[in-house]
């Protein structure tokens, strides 16, 4: 009787709110556990595994689950008329199929397999290539050349001689498939496997074509036009719908995957769409200011140093830096100055300098003064 049945997730050891990931592969533990070819003899055995298999039948079905979840069993029970009783024969074990194909040679019955003939589309290629800093942020136009599999002509895909076709294999009648069932005092249980006699291509070529050789494709060299766009980084991908693989049986070609490689600049570093440098300048124009002309991506431009500018001091150069990949605007360009200091000064420099140091005092420099006001502490 319906009643005296145990809750379906009790035997199955999850609580009501389990996501179906979860059901699952408590389902599966089990159904390992007390699989009767593992459990030869055990009758408790036995009848756990098809408990076991019973409560995933409804507990794995989006309908049932509601059914049982409102009126429990009896929702689920045929004699009630919502039929989905497990009774051996015509459940799909196709969930344990991966499991426990090293036992049986095969997946379980009821495992679907994609019908060979029906239309696959083609496999995307990938590619990579290398462009400069500056196209990276302009964008540009590439010639990108590629080795992909593309439609016969000869044969428009069908592998055969022209005048030809091919023949519906007799043994797995086009699915690739072919079943051996057995009945077991659980029920029927079949095995399936790629059609020996047409290698699980579900048709048979007499006559292959002599152009592509059976195989309803030919490889060859195409040079493709690629569009990087403007604001694009080291390591994004871009995809050209229609340019990979051909596919077969009149499926869609794959696509063209791109994905770029951006060559370092001797002068620029990126973040984001900010471009970063280092500008060098010298002690009297750090001292006195100076009009700078700064290298960008776009050319030189004028900047005009304040007087008394510290070494590694950054201004930003507004809308100097990358183009944002969606096209609204453009990131900043931060400039960092460094005061180089001279070498090689001959005696009158550094006895000018000398003197130059003499007429200096702790108030003109602020960051020392600090320091040392700081030590004496």
């Amino acid at each position: 009787m319906a009643e005296q049945k145990r809750d379906y997730y009790e035997v199955l050891g999850v609580s009501k709110d389990a996501s179906d990931a979860d059901i699952k592969k408590a389902y599966r533990k089990l159904a390992k556990e007390n699989h009767p070819d593992l459990n030869p003899g055990d009758q408790a055995a036995e009848a756990r595994f098809k408990e076991i298999n019973e409560a995933y039948e409804v507990l794995s079905d989006g309908d049932k689950k509601a059914r049982y979840d409102q009126y429990g069993h009896a929702g689920v029970d045929p004699n009630f008329g919502a039929g989905g009783g497990f009774g051996g024969e015509g459940f799909d074990f196709g969930d344990l199929g991966d499991l426990f194909g090293s036992f049986f040679g095969g997946g379980f019955g009821g495992q679907r397999r994609a019908n060979p003939n029906a239309p696959q589309r083609g496999e995307s290629i990938r590619q990579s290539l290398a462009i400069s800093f500056e196209e990276a942020a302009f964008g540009c136009e590439k010639a990108v050349t590629v080795e992909r599999y593309e439609t016969c002509e000869t044969c428009h895909g069908n592998g055969c001689e022209p005048g030809t076709t091919p023949e519906i294999c007799p043994d797995c009648h086009g699915t690739g498939v072919v079943q051996v069932r057995r009945q077991t005092p659980m029920g029927v249980f079949a095995t399936s496997s790629p059609c020996g006699r047409c290698g699980g291509k579900g048709k048979i070529i007499h006559q292959p074509c002599k152009e592509c050789h059976g195989n309803g494709a030919v490889r060859r060299r195409k040079t493709i036009q690629a569009s990087i766009p403007a604001g694009i980084d080291n390591g994004q991908t871009i995809s050209i719908r229609g340019q990979g693989n051909a596919g077969k049986n009149g499926g869609q070609p794959g696509d063209l995957l791109i994905t770029i490689t951006v060559r370092p600049h001797e002068l620029f570093r990126r973040e984001g769409t900010s471009v970063l440098c280092e500008a060098p300048i010298t002690f009297a124009q750090a001292v006195l200011g100076a009009e700078l002309e700064i290298p960008t991506i776009d050319g030189k431009v004028k900047y005009n140093l304040p007087e008394g500018t510290q070494s590694g001091t950054t201004f930003r150069l507004k809308s100097k830096g990358i183009p944002a990949l969606n096209g609204r605007g453009r990131g900043d360009q931060y400039v960092t100055v460094y005061i180089e200091t001279p070498r090689n000064l001959n005696r009158d420099q550094k006895e000018a300098l000398r003197k130059f140091s003499e007429t200096l005092s702790d108030g003109n420099y602020d960051e020392r003064k600090s320091f040392f006001k700081k030590f004496k502490k």
